[in-house]
């Protein structure tokens, strides 16, 4: 007598969003380059061929991940003040959620930020800068400026990390900076053993903030 055959079981849900919370656990825990299908699979208990149902190669994943931290960014868009004081929120809004995921930050460099959300997010700062009294040619320009100073800037602090991960507290990563600086010779670097305490802070929001003022402070404003 034949055994009667087993009826397979149920079969695990899967979805683009769970393939892009998977990729971005692993750029979180292991860096840029950690999300790898294959990869992306084993953590959620699927063959590869599933992920490319969804999504289909890396530079895909790697695109939706981009769209998906903007759409982020988006969705929680801070306004009702000035332009300024808008500017300035959005830019330490989108400086919190990527340094939050730090393996995340080379996507935004290495890719084209051509998606809809990306899109939006260039809408939003002409918008800011056109209710500045820009024309629409200086708003294009300042806001092309504008992300070059808040990507670089955020580059920088995550680069400044050697390993992959989560950043350890601002203040942290400023003392571990100081610590490291002032081992460097004073008779050879006098001016850069003068300014340690101020360079520490390079990766602080105060620098930051810093920064991001004088860049808005040069633009043709007109309001």
């Amino acid at each position: 007598m034949t055994e009667p055959r087993r009826r397979p079981g149920p079969k695990r849900a899967l979805t683009e969003q769970a393939v892009l919370d998977a990729a971005l656990t692993l750029l979180d825990t292991d860096g840029p380059g950690a999300a790898s299908i294959r990869r992306i699979a084993a953590v959620l208990g699927v063959s590869p061929n599933s992920v490319y149902t969804y999504l289909p190669d890396k530079s895909a994943i790697e695109q939706a991940l981009v769209e998906r931290l903007l759409g982020d960014l988006n969705r929680a868009a801070p306004g009702g003040g000035d332009w300024r004081t808008d500017l300035e929120a959005l830019a330490l809004d989108l400086r919190r959620r990527l340094t939050a995921h730090p393996g995340a930050v080379p996507l935004l460099l290495g890719g084209a930020m051509n998606g809809p959300e990306a899109l939006l997010l260039g809408e939003r700062l002409l918008d800011l800068l056109a209710r500045a009294g820009l024309s629409a040619a200086e708003a294009a320009r300042g806001a092309y400026l504008i992300m070059v100073y808040v990507l670089g800037a955020i580059a920088l602090e995550v680069a400044d990390v050697p390993r992959a991960g989560a950043l350890a507290p601002e203040e942290d990563r400023i003392a571990a900076r100081r610590a490291a600086m002032s081992q460097v010779p004073a008779a050879m670097f006098p001016r850069t053993a003068a300014a340690v305490d101020v360079t520490a802070t390079w990766i602080g929001t105060d620098q930051y903030l810093w920064g991001l003022h004088r860049v808005l402070d040069g633009l043709p404003t007109h309001a």
